[in-house]
């Protein structure tokens, strides 16, 4: 492997170790969820009766991570940032639409809903920065040396 995949796959692994924490010790990571999220109780999953330590649509970011991570590391290619930004921005639009009619209070969206319209942001988010991470350094050509 590669020394430069080093850092994307670290990064990956954090990402499954931080939803495993999640789900599986919510108490012990609790109080850091306060510094990331509202942690508002009605916007929250509960797991066998105790709250998760992030709200239900942070949920979902970083599932949508933790899930991109493995398939980034085996298949993501570095794209121009013109079109990282549109593919960021075409998977924000859920995200920002739930959100948008929250505020608006034109709908109510349930915790379900909320998850699952953030889960193609977390996706896409990490897959761009797994692909920029585990891609090959461009060979540099240095001032006053030939090609």
């Amino acid at each position: 492997m590669r020394t430069r995949r080093l850092p994307a796959l670290a990064l990956a692994i954090g990402a499954w170790l931080w939803m495993a924490a999640l789900l599986l010790a919510p108490r012990v990571v609790f109080p850091v969820g306060h510094f990331i999220c509202h942690q508002r109780p009605e916007r929250t999953f509960f797991v066998h009766g105790q709250q998760m330590p992030v709200c239900a649509r942070c949920t979902g970011l970083y599932l949508g991570a933790a899930l991109a991570a493995p398939f980034a590391l085996l298949f993501a290619v570095p794209m121009a940032s013109a079109r990282g930004r549109f593919v960021l921005s075409a998977a924000a639009l859920p995200t920002a639409l739930t959100w948008a009619t929250e505020v608006g209070g034109f709908a109510h969206f349930s915790n379900s809903g909320r998850f699952a319209a953030a889960l193609p942001l977390g996706f896409a988010a990490a897959w761009l920065v797994l692909a920029t991470l585990s891609e090959s350094p461009s060979p540099r050509v240095q001032p006053g040396r030939p090609d």
